[in-house]
């Protein structure tokens, strides 16, 4: 484990990367933020799964980046001579990596690109297979810092300068290639001299707005106020919020969009105030096969996330019931757009999102 320099800024921070000469996957320990800015060398499978599960690398993008390298190092040591042996041991890192976080549409849809991948060369040998998997893996990566200045570029268009901007958890650069997703627009707005000024739900219980949405803006020179989850409706009377910008962990057919819990909250508040609720999300995290949200499983914490994790002393009395759902849905219907890489889908989402597919389709053609 290295530490890194506190004089690096947040774009030259990368949250997942590879030494491949090193057989290590190297992550920003996204856990020991905003005090510590450490960096994790993992070369075990499981060490991998444990900072998934973990949230030591967190935000859809990155926990596919992470599980696409992780199960390339999986079985870059297999001893394998047949294709046929070879494949049993990528399905076994597979499964197990897909066992990490269940909600996160990214993990498996990056541990099947993998898999597809893997197919797409079973004539070659085993050594040049594990070299195409490398080369997937990286591309993975690569392409997502395009899809995050894409979907930025989309999302600025609806915004103006001067606005004031709600976010909720955490979906900036650290949570992607680069860039971000829902912060994505406002990195750019801030090169574009936008002067946005976005105010950070802190998000309970694992305060990612406090921790890394308002670091990460704070590093960039945005100018953040950080505000308890509590607090969005007042901001939101008060005139001080003209769009909400968040992420998803993964979107249905229908346009439900599961996110950390507390998104489906906010959105409720920003239908009710008239302001304008919009969902950032890579095609990657849009699932075509999950119809509502009704079909997305919603992975549940441990009970210390709320009753002790942040605090010097317990918060609450020793052995009282806890409910910590990690994330919610929200309605298709209290989100005015859902922004992907390839335009932005508006209602009904059941036609609009299939159409950003063919656009993406029609763009791989070309």
């Amino acid at each position: 484990m290295s530490q890194m320099n506190s004089s690096q800024t947040v774009s030259m921070i990368s949250s997942v990367r590879l030494e491949d000469e090193k057989n290590t996957l190297i992550i920003l320990d996204q856990t020991r933020l905003p005090n510590e800015t450490v960096y994790l060398e993992l070369q075990k499978l499981e060490d991998i799964w444990d900072a998934i599960y973990h949230l030591k690398v967190r935000g859809a993008p990155a926990i596919g980046i992470a599980a696409a390298f992780g199960v390339y190092l999986g079985v870059k040591g297999s001893s394998a001579d047949t294709y046929e042996e070879f494949f049993e041991d990528f399905g076994n890192a597979k499964q197990y990596l897909g066992s990490s976080r269940p909600t996160a549409v990214n993990l498996f849809w990056a541990l099947n690109r993998m898999e597809a991948r893997l197919e797409q060369v079973r004539e070659r040998s085993v050594a040049e297979i594990k070299a195409a998997l490398k080369e997937e893996a990286e591309a993975i990566r690569a392409e997502d810092e395009q899809v995050c200045k894409s979907i930025g570029r989309y999302a600025l268009s609806l915004l103006q300068p001067n606005w004031g901007i709600l976010t909720h958890c955490n979906a900036g650069a650290i949570a992607t290639a680069k860039y971000g997703t829902a912060l994505a627009p406002i990195h750019l707005g801030q090169e574009q001299g936008y002067q946005f000024k976005v105010y950070a739900d802190e998000t309970r219980p694992l305060l990612q707005g406090a921790r890394l949405t308002a670091w990460e803006l704070k590093e960039a020179g945005v100018d953040v106020t950080l505000i308890c989850d509590n607090m969005a409706s007042i901001v939101m009377k008060e005139g001080k919020i003209q769009a909400v910008l968040v992420g998803c962990d993964r979107v249905a057919a229908n346009g439900d969009a599961a996110n950390k819990i507390g998104t489906s909250g906010v959105a409720i508040l920003a239908k009710h105030y008239g302001i304008p609720f919009y969902v950032c999300a890579p095609l990657s995290t849009v699932d075509l096969e999950c119809q509502t949200g009704d079909d997305i499983h919603i992975e549940l914490r441990p009970d210390s996330e709320v009753t002790s994790k942040w605090y010097e002393q317990p918060m609450a009395p020793e052995g009282v019931k806890v409910y910590n759902p990690s994330f919610d849905v929200t309605d298709h219907s209290l989100i005015t757009a859902i922004i992907t890489q390839h335009g932005i889908a508006y209602p009904p989402f059941a036609d609009s999102l299939p159409e950003m597919f063919r656009k993406e389709a029609a763009s791989k053609m070309g």
